[in-house]
C-alpha cells in the first residue's frame, strides 16, 4: 500500500543555484523546510499557531539526505512528503523530491515536539496528533 503523500510544486530559481545553473545543496533543505510549513498548514495546524501562539517547536533533530540526480534552473520539481512514523514527541517524514523524468533528492527527516519555554522534548499536544493521524489514514 502507498503511503499518504502531500504534494507540492516548486519552480526552480535563479536563487536555488550554483553558477552551474544546478541546485546548490543547501537550497534544497530551505525549500524542504518550506514544504514542511505547507504541509502543517495543510494539516490545519500552521506553523505560526504552533510556535507564536501555543510555543510549541518541532526542531529537525536528523536529516538523512541523498542527491539522487541534479535540478537545473527553471525545473519544475514535486516535493513528496509522507508520515514513516509518528512517536511520543518524535515523527519521521520521508520526502522524495521529484523532476520531470526522475527522483532528483530523497531525504528522511525526524522531527521533535519541544516546549519553545525550556526547549526540552515534549509529547505531541493531542489534537496535533490527531491531525497527523487523520492525514496518515486518508485514502488517495
Amino acid at each position: 500500500m502507498q503511503p499518504v503523500e502531500f504534494i507540492a510544486e516548486r519552480l526552480v530559481r535563479f536563487s536555488d543555484c550554483d553558477p552551474a545553473g544546478i541546485v546548490f545543496f543547501p537550497n534544497y533543505f530551505r525549500m524542504l523546510n518550506g514544504v514542511v510549513e505547507d504541509w502543517w498548514a495543510h494539516l490545519g495546524k500552521p506553523w505560526t499557531e504552533l510556535v507564536s501562539k501555543r510555543r510549541v517547536g518541532t526542531p529537525t533533530v536528523q536529516l538523512d539526505t541523498s542527491f539522487v540526480l541534479p535540478s537545473n534552473f527553471g525545473d519544475t520539481i514535486r516535493f513528496h512528503l509522507s508520515v514513516e512514523r509518528l512517536g511520543t514527541s518524535s515523527l519521521v517524514l520521508q520526502h522524495v523530491v521529484v523532476g520531470a523524468d526522475s527522483a532528483r533528492m530523497r531525504a528522511r527527516q525526524v522531527l521533535v515536539a519541544t516546549s519553545l519555554d525550556n526547549h526540552k522534548a515534549i509529547p505531541w499536544p493531542d489534537d496535533v496528533r490527531q491531525a497527523i493521524n487523520r492525514f496518515t489514514e486518508r485514502t488517495s
